[in-house]
């Protein structure tokens, strides 16, 4: 299976509980860090592991710390970003509830390297049982010394604070995670200027996801050259993907990157192959918001090459026959899926979820509900599936932030590589909406 860097002990009785985790080498990153670097150090050796952003953009994590600007005697900040709400995915909450004290050794280490003497983890509303694990491992840390005033004697401090939101998707978005962690509505801010600059409270501030930050741990212990050997390309270290659906062994996985995607479909050491024997037919590889790829793209490459577990090359081909790795919420769909219905599911989510503050996003999101449902419900209009790619194109690349996109790309993949899906609905109303009805080819299965 690999190495696991951040996993390894996750299943050791009272991990969670700062004694444990101490014996099991906890804290050394810390220990490391205040008493043998700088702050500028911590930051190359994480540039040096070319760790990406585990959220979803993939950034260079220590490209993005290098951007914070230090004006001299401003304070500034150091954000988890915890709100864990993209529809497929669930490994945050994991590494949160089970791991609690390597979020926080991440956070300080990090805090240390950026500058930052308040740091804050902002959480899913409906986590509240994980907020109170990490409060209670806070509270550990504070009793240990490794937070509060003058840590480890290094002159070095940092107050840590858990934030909850109130249950939006949209605070996934950093600036509006921002904006409501300082109390006001959870809106998407304009960029420029971007975070770096004027974030929390208008002074310099880093967001980052959970398991990035955790993975900050590995790096400074093991060293950035270290964890760079491991991976292919610029797709370095291992990533956890949150893999559900139609699969033997859901779950969640700490995969080394470059993987191939088939290997880690089918392989019994990973996910043990499609469910009750039945045949692969689409995959959602990030999450909802990343194109959906029939069977064949999701195995192989337009150019017939292994599809591997990593940002290149699932990115192949680009949106005509690629997708992203993004969240890696990894969602297997055997040949009774449908696929509209599944759009539709989708897309009633992202309604939802839209803050309203852009036209297209709001209007446009709900235009793509309404059409899906006319279409799933046997409704639908040949002229509906060209509807549903022309507002699509109309919201991408027309909005504050990415929710915008996240809305549009499944739709326009699910009309780009099932649109015969989508027009059977339309011929065969009658068949499309009898209970558990799914199209494949000319058959139906019911």
């Amino acid at each position: 299976m690999g190495r696991k860097l951040l996993t390894e002990h996750i299943n050791v009785e009272g991990i969670n509980t700062f004694e444990v985790y101490r014996k099991h080498g906890g804290y050394r990153s810390v220990e490391k860090a205040l008493k043998t670097m700088t702050p500028d150090e911590v930051v190359e050796e994480v540039k040096k592991s070319g760790l990406r952003g585990r959220g979803g953009a993939g950034f260079p994590t220590g490209m993005k710390w290098s951007f914070l600007a230090k004006p001299e005697g401003v304070p500034r900040y150091l954000v988890c970003n915890a709100d864990e709400s993209e529809p497929g995915t669930f490994k945050d909450r994991q590494l949160m509830s089970k791991l609690p004290h390597l979020l926080i050794e991440g956070m300080i280490t990090g805090s240390y390297a950026l500058g930052a003497r308040t740091s804050y983890i902002y959480i899913r509303g409906e986590l509240l049982y994980v907020l109170r694990i990490l409060e209670k491992a806070i509270a550990e840390a504070y009793a240990a010394g490794f937070l509060g005033e003058n840590i480890l004697g290094s002159g070095y401090s940092l107050d840590l604070h858990v934030h909850p939101g109130a249950g939006a998707y949209i605070c996934g978005e950093e600036t509006a995670l921002l904006e409501s962690l300082e109390g006001k509505r959870g809106n998407p801010r304009n960029k420029p200027p971007f975070p770096a600059v004027q974030g929390l409270y208008a002074r310099p501030t880093v967001v980052n996801n959970v398991e990035t930050i955790a993975a900050v741990v590995p790096i400074i212990n093991e060293g950035g050259d270290e964890y760079a050997k491991l991976g292919v390309g610029k797709s370095t270290g291992t990533k956890l993907i949150s893999a559900c659906g139609h699969l033997n062994k859901p779950g969640i996985y700490e995969i080394e990157l470059g993987v191939p995607v088939e290997e880690f479909i089918y392989s019994d050491e990973y996910c043990g192959g499609i469910w009750k024997g039945r045949d692969l037919k689409a995959v959602v590889a990030g999450g909802s918001s990343v194109p959906i790829l029939p069977k064949e793209l999701i195995l192989k490459t337009a150019a017939g090459e292994n599809r591997l577990m990593t940002y290149e090359s699932l990115s192949d081909g680009g949106f005509v026959t690629g997708t992203m790795l993004g969240s890696g919420g990894f969602i297997a769909m055997d040949e009774t899926t449908c696929i509209v219905k599944n759009t539709w599911n989708f897309s009633r989510f992202y309604h939802h979820e839209s803050c309203g503050q852009c036209s297209p996003c709001r209007e446009g999101t709900g235009w793509m509900e309404k059409v899906l449902h006319r279409l799933e419900h046997g409704h639908g209009s040949m002229h509906d599936i060209d509807l549903l790619v022309s507002v699509a194109k109309q919201i991408e690349g027309n909005t504050i932030c990415p929710l915008g996109e996240a809305a549009a790309w499944p739709v326009a993949a699910a009309v780009r590589h099932f649109r015969h899906e989508f027009e059977w609905h339309v011929t065969n109303p009658k068949e499309a909406t009898a209970p558990g009805a799914a199209y494949r080819g000319a058959a139906v299965l019911a």
